[in-house]
């Protein structure tokens, strides 16, 4: 069965970033963010430029699916439903069910993901995005897809929080 991992940014430095890839044997990450940027120092190393780098010198390859990025409008909508639970994007729990429909009539069930899978091969890749529960961001959505259609055995890739 083949293997697929998410990851985000959130809780994480450079060094135990990379550890983690390392530790479940990621080969490819598949950058799904619409900006491959993340706001605040302790996230420079997440940016499009030094990520590509450190991940090329860990021998990990790396690719950005804009593709599979939801909307500026679908992430102010998320954004509005997190002010309204009073969570911010860094501490968010779950999806806005509001989100989930649109990103999934909007996006997901328009993208060709055969080319995608076909790409991965035998490769163990990892869906990137910023947040650090999975549940709390559409990569969890393109895992779920491609578990139900393609048969990816999902592992969600956390911070240690110890």
């Amino acid at each position: 069965m083949a293997e697929l991992a998410t990851i985000g940014v959130y809780g994480f430095d450079g060094p135990s970033f990379i550890r983690a890839l390392k530790e479940a044997r990621v080969s490819l990450v598949l950058d799904v963010r619409q900006r491959r940027g993340v706001r605040g120092s302790e996230y420079a190393w997440a940016n499009a430029r030094r990520l590509e780098a450190a991940l090329a010198e860990a021998g990990v390859g790396y690719s950005h699916l804009p593709e599979l990025a939801p909307t500026t409008e679908m992430r102010q909508l998320q954004y509005r439903e997190d002010e309204r639970r009073g969570e911010g994007k860094r501490s968010r729990t779950e999806l806005a069910p509001e989100y989930v429909r649109r990103y999934t009539e909007e996006v997901l069930d328009r993208v060709d993901l055969k080319p995608i899978v076909t790409w991965i091969g035998s490769k163990h890749a990892a869906l990137l995005c910023v947040e650090k529960d999975a549940e709390a961001c559409h990569r969890s959505l393109i895992a779920a897809r491609l578990q139900q259609e393609f048969g990816f055995e999902i592992e969600h890739l956390k911070p240690d929080e110890g």
